[in-house]
């Protein structure tokens, strides 16, 4: 399942980033990648029909980790969607009461959920066993947190997923915010995506941070890993793990970087000619 999971969502995040640079309208790339979005949440449900867990603990890495990748992905284009075709041209004022609103919600939605994100955020899993497995908690406590059928979801990973986008998404209006107050506020989202794998994304981080090109070195890999995932919008919570698995690569560890090299001295080769 979690090989399955990995290729899938490479895939989808390559298809977004090949929509998210065409020349259309803003609102036509939105759209296409929500239809991008959907469509690989209906293969996961469709895997998953077939699939047997071999224990709990591979339902609740299933549903409190592998599930909220795609779906908060999905529940994020949603909120940018709204944005886009919701938010005022009237003037300046106008978009930033809109922001602030658009905020404001936010928030309201976090302070509901405050227990749950504590949760969340201190690492915790003696309750995950209700929160992640299916039939274990009551879907219909709070109904609007219930997203599909019982067989492919459980009690709170919509919620997760929502949480997920949500921090995203105020991401997006902060960067919304920032073109407003530089004057830049009819200009779309930077279109810069990474389109490469994590692997290779969390090679980089941690080369720049060794280096001492982050902050003159004097930064926590968290933070440099959160700081790039806030830039190109992608989820490397698992960072730890696959720098583990370069770790432990048998011949060469460095394959991004060794790739970078050849790719920028072709470059300059053929500058050169």
């Amino acid at each position: 399942m979690e090989k399955f999971a990995e290729r899938l969502y490479f895939a989808l995040e390559k298809q977004i980033s090949q929509i998210l640079t065409k020349p259309i309208s803003e609102c036509e790339k939105l759209k296409q990648t929500l239809f991008s979005s959907k469509k690989a949440l209906a293969i996961l449900k469709r895997y998953l029909s077939s699939f047997f867990f071999e224990n709990s603990e591979s339902e609740i890495y299933f549903f409190k980790t592998i599930k909220p990748q795609f779906y908060s992905k999905y529940i994020y284009y949603v909120f940018v969607y709204k944005y886009f075709i919701r938010k005022p041209n009237s003037c300046e004022e106008a978009l930033d009461r809109y922001i602030t609103t658009e905020m404001n919600e936010l928030e309201m939605f976090l302070a509901k959920h405050q227990t749950f994100n504590v949760y969340l955020r201190t690492g915790a899993t003696h309750l995950d066993h209700i929160y992640f497995t299916r039939g274990a908690g009551d879907i219909y406590v709070e109904i609007e947190d219930f997203q599909g059928d019982d067989l492919f979801s459980t009690s709170h990973d919509y919620r997760l997923s929502k949480l997920i986008a949500i921090e995203q998404y105020q991401n997006f209006l902060y960067q919304q915010r920032q073109n407003l107050m530089n004057g830049d506020a009819g200009h779309a989202p930077c279109p810069v995506t990474w389109t490469g794998n994590q692997s290779e994304l969390i090679e980089l981080i941690y080369a720049l941070a060794e280096a001492g090109a982050l902050n003159n070195g004097n930064i926590e890999i968290k933070t440099a890993v959160n700081y790039f995932e806030t830039m190109f919008q992608i989820d490397l919570k698992h960072f730890y793990n696959k720098f583990r698995d370069i770790t432990n690569r048998k011949k060469e560890r460095a394959v991004f970087l060794d790739k970078l090299k050849v790719s920028l001295d072709r470059r300059i080769e053929s500058k050169m000619q």
